[in-house]
């Protein structure tokens, strides 16, 4: 499994956990999928920035 599919697997499991906490504690259904949107975006963005590759140094010998 890649880093990023466990990443957003995880978070995925984190944002189920919230939305449920959400839902037992009788948050409106709208503000809950208004939330787990957002989550979502900023979720995916936080899975790419911390595991896409990096960039070797413009020095680097190729190879």
């Amino acid at each position: 499994m890649s880093a990023f599919s466990l990443y957003v697997f995880g978070f995925f499991v984190l944002l189920g956990g919230l939305g449920y906490g959400a839902y037992l504690l009788h948050v409106p259904s709208t503000w809950i999928i208004v939330g787990a949107l957002v989550a979502i975006g900023l979720g995916v963005m936080s899975a790419v920035s911390q595991t896409k590759r990096r960039d070797p140094p413009a020095d680097a010998p190729g190879l």
